[in-house]
């Protein structure tokens, strides 16, 4: 039976605790260094050697300079593994040498979101999934009881911000849910330094500032949010639709257009800006295309309640071309 063989590291060098079994044991070793995405060094990483052939296992800490060594590999492939709690993973596979000296390791492990460790944590998934519940259900006062004693207790998950926004909003407290949305593109800037590493969460607190513009009814103020929010994520077709809707609501008729056009350009079977192309169309008197933005939209949603409405539109434009 092959016996486990620990070594821990104290700082760079190696000690032995247990000698038992000796397989895949001899005189090569290993050193390197572990950093993390800025270059940086990761003290205390397990480091862990594994003998691709047995059950052999060396183990050793990384330094406060990131700085490693493991002694008495045999011959053979070795499975090298360097991890930390906060971290991922990094590992590799060499073939070492017991002659010579074996080529220096240096690892990069990546730092963990805050948000992805969060996503591993049953309670505080657990009291997302209830607040989220409580605002599908309309229970806004409760949802944003959950949500900020979950932002009490992970305070560095800046994202929570967002569904604390959008209770505002819902509840028609328009200067709260400002203050959400703005804090967490103020968090993302400073976590990130560019909105669009974050786009997803960038898109939301975007938009959600162009709701709370729309209900105000600066137009002028929630064009520019949702502008904003396209430009972080040009592939989102709500955006687009978003700008498009605004501009036109402005009597910016060729730009609204354009941003429609993208819309529908981004995802074809939308029924939506077929349909907003079809009155856009209209208003700027090009009726052949407003015919097929409508028929487009009819064949896409036939069940939608405003396609009567539609229908008699077609049949009021089509008289008029007589």
């Amino acid at each position: 039976m092959n016996k486990r063989l620990i070594v821990a590291g104290i700082m760079i060098g190696v000690l032995i605790l247990t000698a038992a079994g000796q397989q895949d044991m001899g005189k090569g070793r290993i050193s390197g260094t572990v950093v993390d995405e800025n270059g940086a060094p990761v003290e205390e990483a397990l480091i862990v050697a594994q003998s691709m052939r047995s059950e052999t296992k060396l183990e050793s800490r990384s330094d406060a300079k990131g700085k490693f060594a493991i002694a008495g590999l045999g011959s053979g492939n070795w499975r090298v593994i360097a991890s930390k709690d906060g971290y991922g993973t990094a590992s590799m596979e060499m073939n070492i040498r017991q002659l010579g000296t074996n080529p220096p390791i240096a690892f990069t492990l990546k730092k963990v979101s805050d948000v992805a460790a969060v996503a591993s944590n049953k309670e505080a998934l657990a009291m997302l999934d209830q607040g989220n519940a409580l605002l599908t259900q309309e229970n806004y006062d409760q949802a944003l009881q959950v949500f900020t004693e979950f932002q009490g207790k992970y305070p560095e998950i800046y994202q929570v911000h967002l569904n604390i926004g959008t209770c505002y909003l819902r509840k028609g407290d328009l200067d709260k849910a400002e203050a959400e949305f703005k804090l967490v593109l103020d968090k993302t800037l400073e976590t990130h330094g560019d909105l669009k590493k974050d786009a997803e969460v960038s898109l939301r607190a975007s938009t959600g500032l162009g709701d709370v513009a729309l209900r105000r009814g600066d137009l002028d103020a929630a064009q520019n949010h949702f502008a904003q929010a396209l430009e972080i994520s040009p592939q989102d077709e709500a955006a687009a639709y978003n700008v498009g809707e605004m501009l036109f609501s402005n009597q910016k008729i060729d730009e609204a257009i354009r941003y429609l056009e993208l819309a529908v350009q981004i995802k074809k079977d939308w029924p939506k800006p077929y349909l907003k192309l079809g009155y856009v169309y209209l208003n700027k008197g090009d009726f052949a295309k407003s015919l097929e933005n409508f028929n487009t939209f009819i064949q896409l949603d036939p069940n939608n309640p405003e396609v009567p409405q539609v229908k008699n539109m077609i049949d009021t434009i089509e008289k008029m071309k007589k």
